[in-house]
């Protein structure tokens, strides 16, 4: 069973937890910044704003890889504007912006409430007509399933359905043009069609039988504004083959399936209220957090299993896995989810250790850190299934890497006589301060990186650990020899006199740029730091780095700090004074080991602002990162792996400290 119960203190528990009534969904200002993510947990999704509104070009209905054209999601269904016909008045419940700030049909204004407590909900009222609808992923399929049911009707209602197209990348925009297939072909109560070639086929079907009228146009003009803010192509046509059209009975129930194969439209309604079933109810911080981590897990056959970095243009990326992996598994007694995701990860670890072309699809495993990162993981899941269970899974595997990096094996991560460990990182990032602008780093980090090393110290003695326990002395003996030596040139090379910690040192060159990475030594559970050097640390973190969403990515303090993450300039601010949630979650770890019980209601208080970020952003998840200034506006990907994995980690903690008697 999940571990949710104490966390009551920390929680609020009302059964509305995602809920907006219609003053706020009407209100554009208010609800277009907010959006709504499902997935299917092999790669595809479905994201839009709360009112049905795509305010970026990678939102659609229906968003799926297409391995045969490229590595990127593809948008194959835009949207789908539906109308309801009464009397012959017809009340279009679209929305789309176009040129001018035009907003059109203005469907939001009949939206009554919107609430997301299983499944998305929207209850829309035109005149005496209530209509319901819901949405759902079929987990491990790529098809969206809505269901409309008519709540409320006083005479006889039609419902249209106008889809519109895409079939494009979600990194570029499409627009009329003579190449696009208007072929269609019927099939059980719907159709398919395919614009061009190479596509998949998209299959639009409903439970019910329909007329289906074939009146081929392209919608020209559909506008963006988030790509428009940072200054990407905003601008699209959109073609839309037609429209279904159907009467509907008071109290009766249509389900609309949208898929890259054929449904069996007999099952439809069965096969939605089963999704249904399976979903975990969203009624609380924690169980949103629970959800959000699911939506990060991926699978294209059964005996792979990855984490992606985030939503909607994150990959699987190799440093990301490892941080993110103990939160979204381990933090929620999901340790079977643990071990398959990292029995995919040790295959990619070892094809890289042996020189072996990449068999598995986790990018940039060859990032000097990546494999100390592993280690950390992997001693999170022994602090959760207990060190004799590690070493029986990965004991061999820590031992390996430990050697690899002590064998000078690793092309870009050198041990050098002092013991710390050096990395080249003048010419292209090896950090995840990992932006880059005209081919060159904006944060060139090399030489002895402050976390490189903290990890490494961290590695070496949790493997002397698990050797000792192993009965293999003398590799424990050779392995505390060496974090000896790596903890007093730690403190003599990255510690100043004004009591924090270089970012990196090269040679005669130390970055005296106040940095978050080094809260990381003091929140390890193997720290080459004194308690007064961590508190120290730790006080300049919270004096200059601490914010509402996590700590800065530099102090207001040093020389280019550049807090608001907009525009085009973005890629220059990305690691310079922006808010990162996952380092909070060090951040607090860190206070706990620190000063225990006596900082509880401190972190609790933190908590909340990642609370607020459930309903004002992506529903139900966390953002990549924040400006570094007030109102602390949150930026990058709408949901960010790490940032939960982290925050559901510290829940976890405390937990544990709040009932340590």
């Amino acid at each position: 069973m999940m571990r949710n119960e104490n966390f009551k203190s920390y929680i609020n528990t009302t059964m509305s937890y995602l809920r907006f009534e219609k003053a706020l969904m009407t209100n554009l200002e208010e609800s277009l910044s907010r959006e709504l993510l499902r997935t299917n947990r092999s790669g595809a999704y479905s994201c839009s704003t709360i009112v049905d509104c795509n305010t970026r070009k990678y939102h659609g209905l229906l968003v799926v890889p297409v391995p045969e054209l490229d590595e990127d999601n593809h948008v194959l269904l835009s949207s789908m504007d539906v109308t309801v016909i009464q009397h012959g008045a017809e009340f279009n419940l679209g929305l789309h912006k176009y040129q001018g700030n035009n907003f059109s049909p203005k469907g939001h204004k009949y939206i009554r409430e919107f609430y997301c407590d299983k499944v998305p909900t929207t209850v829309y009222r035109v005149g005496g007509v209530l209509l319901k609808k819901e949405v759902v992923f079929q987990h491990y399929e790529n098809r969206i399933l809505i269901r409309y049911t008519l709540l409320d009707a006083h005479s006889d209602t039609t419902l249209r359905f106008r889809p519109f197209l895409a079939f494009r990348s979600v990194n570029q925009c499409t627009h009329e043009n003579n190449t696009a297939s208007r072929d269609y072909h019927v099939v059980d109560n719907g159709i398919k069609t395919c614009m061009y070639a190479g596509y998949p086929d998209l299959f639009m079907q409903f439970s019910k039988l329909n007329e289906f009228v074939f009146v081929p146009d392209w919608y020209r003009g559909v506008e963006y504004p988030k790509e428009q803010e940072c200054g990407y192509s905003f601008q699209e046509d959109l073609y839309v083959p037609g429209y279904f059209e159907m009467n509907i009975k008071k109290g009766e129930s249509i389900v609309f399936a949208a898929s890259t194969s054929e449904i069996k439209t007999n099952t439809m309604k069965h096969l939605f209220e089963k999704e249904v079933e399976d979903r975990s109810p969203r009624d609380n911080f924690f169980h949103c957090l629970v959800n959000a981590a699911h939506q990060f897990h991926n699978s294209s056959n059964r005996s792979e299993r990855y984490l992606l970095a985030g939503y909607p243009w994150f990959k699987c990326r190799a440093r990301d896995t490892f941080i993110s992996l103990p939160g979204l598994t381990l933090s929620i007694d999901e340790q079977d989810y643990f071990e398959l995701v990292m029995k995919t990860a040790e295959k990619g670890l070892r094809d890289f250790m042996q020189g072996k072309p990449l068999s598995v699809r986790i990018s940039e495993i060859d990032q000097p850190d990546v494999m100390l990162w592993a280690i950390w993981a992997m001693q999170q899941y022994a602090k959760s299934a207990g060190d004799d269970k590690c070493i029986t899974m990965y004991g061999k595997l820590i031992s390996d890497i430990i050697s690899f990096i002590i064998d000078g094996k690793h092309s870009n991560l050198r041990l050098d006589p002092n013991g710390l460990l050096y990395a080249n990182g003048h010419d292209k990032p090896i950090t995840w301060m990992n932006s880059v602008v005209n081919g060159r780093p904006v944060v060139p980090r090399s030489g002895y990186i402050v976390e490189f090393n903290a990890l490494w110290y961290n590695a070496l003695k949790f493997g002397a650990k698990l050797a000792k326990q192993n009965n293999n002395e003398a590799k424990a003996n050779k392995w505390e020899e060496l974090a000896e030596q790596c903890k007093e040139s730690f403190v003599k090379t990255f510690l100043n006199d004004y009591g924090y910690l270089f970012d990196y040192v090269d040679g005669n060159m130390m970055d005296w740029s106040v940095r978050p990475n080094m809260i990381f030594p003091v929140a390890f559970d193997y720290s080459p730091l004194s308690q007064e050097q961590k508190k120290s640390v730790l006080d300049i973190c919270t004096r200059e780095l601490l914010t509402p969403k996590g700590l800065r990515s530099l102090s207001p303090k040093s020389g280019g700090y550049s807090p608001v993450y907009s525009g085009t300039q973005n890629d220059y601010s990305y690691h310079q004074g922006t808010a990162w949630p996952w380092l909070g979650g060090f951040y607090m770890e860190a206070c706990l080991k620190l000063y225990k019980r006596t900082r509880l209601s401190f972190i609790e208080r933190q908590m909340v602002g990642y609370e607020d970020e459930m309903t004002i952003n992506c529903l139900g998840t966390i953002p990549e990162l924040s400006d570094g200034n007030p109102p602390f506006k949150a930026c990058g990907a709408i949901s960010f792996a790490m940032n939960v994995a982290e925050i559901l980690r510290t829940l976890n903690l405390l937990e544990k400290y709040s009932y340590v008697k």
